[in-house]
């Protein structure tokens, strides 16, 4: 007699992952001003950290493509873990170790970031191919669980901090360790099953060569940039506009924008099957620009937060479901098509968060006009999706 797989042992090491992911991208933003403090380190460098972080993302984003399909899933995303918990651990470690804790740091946030771009590649092909139905939800549900761990890093570092000290951040450093630690016992033992057979999926110059294919990428830059610049900036934004502590700042700003995100991503999970996907995502995509204007334009501190916090929903199916409308339309893209669309929202969300702080200071720190001009990612989404309905609604074999 067969034994059944157990594909929910496998959702729950995705859902897992993307906990690890998130442990990965908002701890050590955290520590930046203890590290300046207890390493005398300066701001300057300091910004190498998340350009570090995001520059790793995407070139293991793009390698991934020509490995991933040759090693096979199950060692690469074991490894993913691996290097998460190894980098956590040695950014425990390592500043103290070598004569220049700087290096130490860039070491250990580079090993994260290889893990963290090898979650991002692997863990929606590997739910994609588990025999579950509703795959459009399962996959926002999925994402949001990316929302979930940055909440619960946030609040979780803030009350350990609180209650012990910053001093001891370490400790908490190693706790957060565990998790990917732990998962990767969970992948090396969940049923994991091939996106598409050997030989049928499309080469990346196949892809390279498809109209739709630069479309759905467009998509996912602009869902990467309209995401990343919000959630990167809310923190900045909450406290020059309404003049409250960092503390305050960070649970107000990210902390709410990653609650509703989080909220978006769990509802469109839950009433996918009654949704069309593409109608949805313009709806989200209108509901953003909205977002934008009212924290770039209002005068009135309580608006430009509540543009903030509601951006949250409107972004939250716009990356997994830019994923879900590329598996529907090009289903034979394979592990090569979700490498560069994470290449392609990683990019997004390395160029927009930069683009709004230069723009800023060139308008003398005002970063209203930064938000403004980053309007035009959702806008161009907007413009995408209706494109995509009406040039390509049929399915690439």
């Amino acid at each position: 007699m067969t034994r059944q797989k157990n594909y929910k042992k496998t959702l729950i090491a995705c859902y897992l992952g993307f906990v690890t992911q998130a442990i990965s991208a908002n701890f050590t933003p955290l520590l930046f001003l203890t590290f300046k403090n207890t390493y005398g380190i300066g701001l300057e460098k300091i910004a190498l950290i998340p350009l570090a972080f995001y520059l790793t993302q995407l070139l293991i984003d793009f390698a991934a493509t020509k490995f991933v399909d040759k090693i096979g899933y199950r060692i690469c995303v074991v490894s993913s873990q691996v290097l998460s918990a190894a980098g956590l651990v040695l950014l425990a470690i390592l500043p103290e170790l070598l004569p220049v804790p700087f290096l130490g740091i860039l070491i250990a946030v580079v090993l994260y970031a290889m893990g963290s771009g090898l979650i991002e590649v692997l863990v929606s092909p590997i739910v994609e191919a588990c025999p579950f139905e509703n795959k459009d939800g399962m996959m926002s549900l999925l994402h949001s669980f990316y929302c979930w761990g940055a909440v619960g890093v946030i609040l979780g570092s803030t009350l350990f901090f609180t209650v012990f000290g910053i001093a001891n951040w370490k400790i908490l450093t190693l706790i957060w360790a565990v998790v990917p630690l732990y998962n990767a016992f969970n992948f090396i033992t969940c049923p994991i099953e091939r996106l598409i057979e050997d030989g049928e999926s499309m080469r990346p110059s196949e892809l390279h060569r498809l109209p739709l294919f630069w479309l759905l990428i467009l998509l996912m830059v602009c869902s990467g940039a309209s995401e990343a610049t919000m959630a990167q900036w809310a923190s900045a934004f909450t406290e020059s506009a309404m003049g409250v502590s960092k503390t305050i700042g960070d649970l107000a700003g990210p902390c709410l924008f990653a609650v509703f995100m989080g909220i978006s991503r769990t509802l469109y999970g839950k009433m996918s099957e009654k949704l069309d996907l593409t109608k949805t995502m313009l709806a989200c995509g209108v509901l953003c620009v909205i977002c934008y204007l009212m924290a770039s334009l209002s005068s009135l501190p309580i608006i430009g937060l509540a543009g903030c916090a509601f951006c949250g929903i409107s972004v939250g199916i716009m990356w997994p479901g830019t994923i879900s409308i590329s598996s529907q339309k090009c289903p034979r893209g394979g592990t090569a098509m979700f490498a560069l669309l994470a290449l392609a929202g990683d990019l997004g969300a390395t160029i927009s968060p930069a683009m709004v702080g230069s723009i800023s200071n060139m308008a003398g720190g005002n970063l209203k006009i930064g938000l403004l001009v980053a309007t035009a990612f959702p806008l161009m989404l907007i413009l995408g999706l209706i494109v995509l309905n009406r040039k390509f609604n049929r399915l690439t074999r």
